[in-house]
């Protein structure tokens, strides 16, 4: 497993043992079995961004102390350049960049979010998640197959879609080609 998933997965364990919470507790709080958890916190499995976003909400940390062990510094504002943002991958080669990282009270999470194109996967139902709060997605390149529960639609570059994530939601590139938005997770 890659150094950073390693890293990550102690930094959840040390925090839920701090906190005094079980792994039953938190497999509850992220909507997973404990097996499941326990893979994730012994870095068995790699993280998805809802798994993260869960647990930094659990833990009331900014989720970027989960990725670096660093917690946001800058109160009145943050700039970051371009390709310099925090960057993760997850789920199945999506690529997250957060672009707000050492902001710290920050009321939404920002990202640059790059969609890998499967011709795969065109053809499978799109797996979906759920996390607190709403969502703004932005397409800023190619097209986005978009489901939210029982509804897909396909948004291509300059469109936006604005929802509860609290509902199940989950997006695929289409077209042919990567597919690049701006995603901004506002928390509750």
């Amino acid at each position: 497993m890659e150094p950073k998933i390693i890293e990550i997965a102690q930094r959840i364990k040390e925090l839920r043992e701090i906190l005094e919470l079980t792994p039953a507790e938190m497999a509850e709080c992220i909507g997973c079995t404990e097996a499941e958890y326990a893979a994730h916190e012994n870095a068995e499995q790699d993280f998805s961004f809802t798994f993260l976003h869960k647990c930094a909400e659990k833990f009331g940390v900014d989720i970027v102390e989960l990725l670096t062990g660093e917690n946001p510094h800058l109160s009145f504002f943050t700039v970051t350049k371009a390709g310099s943002g925090v960057s993760m991958s997850r789920r199945s080669g999506f690529r997250y960049q957060h672009m707000a990282h050492n902001l710290k009270g920050k009321l939404c999470e920002p990202f640059i979010v790059t969609a890998p194109y499967s011709e795969e996967e065109q053809s499978k139902p799109i797996a979906l998640s759920t996390h607190d709060g709403q969502e703004f997605d932005l397409v800023l390149k190619g097209a986005l197959k978009v489901r939210m529960e029982n509804h897909t639609l396909v948004l291509n570059e300059g469109d936006a879609i604005m929802y509860d994530s609290g509902h199940g939601h989950g997006m695929i590139a289409t077209g042919g080609e990567d597919c690049e938005f701006l995603a901004v997770v506002i928390k509750r």
